[in-house]
């Protein structure tokens, strides 16, 4: 692990002297470079999709985005943006995926549609409330004393999602209204013992549920998840709210302000909900430029809570926004909401986040007829839950201590009430954008307590926000 550390770390600092010398050799003529080729028409960005994971399997695909930039006028802007994703792990997780965006479709009004199927067969479940849960990264790793099964903080979901959102201009200059509509199909599950131990070694199998259930196993046992929500369930939400978007671009912006507030209703006919619920949410964006066309830096704080009833526990770790930028916008913890920190580790009925970017422009090129930028970010990531899920109730009835249960059961080893605080890490990034809308992203973060993790490498597209 160690030696892995290390390795990365010299790469790191490889890639940044190396991107720093490159930009010395071409920076004398910036304004030249910055003479960017104005694209026409449409336009075409493609990936293979290609990594491992010991328990998921190869990881295959490919992804892509078409553009059509219309006559040019309005270039970086585009009219019309088609996303298809479409990649699978050889034990049965994957990401199919179609996104449209255009301004054009219905005059003045910003259209975002999405769909996709996110089968995950090893879905992160580290308990609720942060700090208040545990977590314990010995329990999943072999080569510790205290290992227990690497599928601990695991279970399967398969989930189903499609949302549409809109936005239109008011009266006011950068003020705009948005609405939308998320549909969410969240079927939840035990991890498949059997198919991860399938061609394994014998000392790499995983014990049965029945010998050592996980964590959201023994959630149940403790009535922390109910019989009648264990399996998910429909969400179906309807959005109203303002923006307000002085963004010079959009895909990468140098200045201006992207700002929103909305509330997000669940009504109980269209969910399986007893009660329905409402969340507001809000979220504040701001890019400053430092240096012109090179150093940018960029902030978000977002705040999210349940102010009528609560949402379903498959459901607190989705975070709201008007519009979509990934496959999908779960956390806190994980590549879209706080870098280096374990997926699903501050989940809560509300919660206050931020991030702070320093954007560097290394290189500028063109290559193959196409405009082309690398860019280094370094950042600071942080959020707390605000709200608690109700959990006291039942962890106060549990015993501290109970021998007879295999293994043996003591409170302090999975809660902690009252711990609760900010969770926070720091990391490095590195982006290759074409024609400034395509841009492949690669994240490494890493924690700043044991408590969240160790770290994490992310490769996806676009900036964060």
């Amino acid at each position: 692990m160690k030696k892995s550390k290390g390795m990365l770390r010299r790469a790191v600092l490889l890639s940044v002297a190396l991107l720093w010398m490159l930009s010395n050799v071409v920076s004398q003529d910036v304004d030249t470079v910055m003479n960017v080729k104005i694209k026409k028409g449409w336009n075409f960005g493609g990936l293979p999709v290609i990594s491992f994971d010991s328990d998921l399997g190869f990881q295959y695909g490919v992804l892509g985005s078409i553009y059509h930039y219309g006559d040019g006028s309005r270039y970086p802007e585009f009219d019309h943006r088609f996303y298809v994703e479409a990649s699978w792990f050889t034990k049965g997780s994957g990401i199919f995926r179609f996104a449209y965006e255009s301004d054009k479709l219905i005059k003045n009004i910003r259209l975002n549609f999405d769909i996709s199927y996110n089968p995950d067969d090893a879905y992160d479940f580290l308990g609720f409330n942060g700090y208040e849960a545990v977590y314990n990264q010995d329990w999943t790793d072999q080569d510790a004393e205290a290992y227990k099964t690497r599928a601990f903080y695991k279970l399967g979901r398969k989930m189903f999602k499609t949302r549409v959102d809109f936005a239109g201009h008011l009266a006011v200059k950068n003020l705009y209204w948005t609405a939308g509509l998320e549909y969410y199909d969240v079927k939840i599950n035990s991890v498949d013992i059997d198919k991860y131990n399938k061609g394994k070694s014998e000392e790499d199998l995983l014990p049965s549920l029945d010998s050592l259930p996980g964590l959201y196993e023994r959630y149940q046992e403790w009535n922390l998840i109910t019989a009648d929500n264990k399996d998910g369930g429909n969400v179906f939400g309807i959005k109203a709210g303002l923006m307000y978007d002085s963004r010079n671009t959009r895909a990468h912006p140098t200045k201006g302000i992207w700002t929103e507030v909305g509330v997000f209703y669940a009504p109980s006919f269209a969910n399986d909900v007893d009660n329905g619920y409402l969340k507001i949410y809000a979220t504040h964006r701001q890019y400053l430029s430092l240096v012109k066309n090179r150093l940018t830096f960029a902030y978000r704080v977002g705040y999210q809570t349940s102010v009528v009833n609560e949402a379903p526990w498959y459901a607190e770790q989705f975070i709201i926004t008007s519009e979509l930028r990934g496959t999908t916008s779960e956390g806190l913890g994980g590549g879209k909401t706080l870098r280096g920190i374990k997926r699903n580790r501050v989940v809560g009925d509300g919660v206050l986040y931020g991030n702070l970017e320093l954007r560097w422009k290394v290189v500028f090129f063109k290559l193959i007829g196409q405009n082309f930028y690398i860019g280094l970010n370094g950042f600071v990531d942080g959020g707390q839950i605000v709200k608690l899920i109700p959990t006291e109730e039942q962890v106060n009835a549990l015993p501290d201590e109970n021998d007879l249960i295999y293994p043996a059961f003591h409170k302090a080893d999975y809660f902690d009430l009252g711990a609760e605080k900010l969770h926070s890490s720091y990391g490095l990034g590195l982006r290759i954008a074409m024609n400034e809308n395509f841009i492949i992203a690669l994240d490494y973060g890493r924690v700043m307590s044991e408590k969240d993790g160790g770290s994490g490498v992310y490769i996806g597209l676009n900036y964060l926000f």
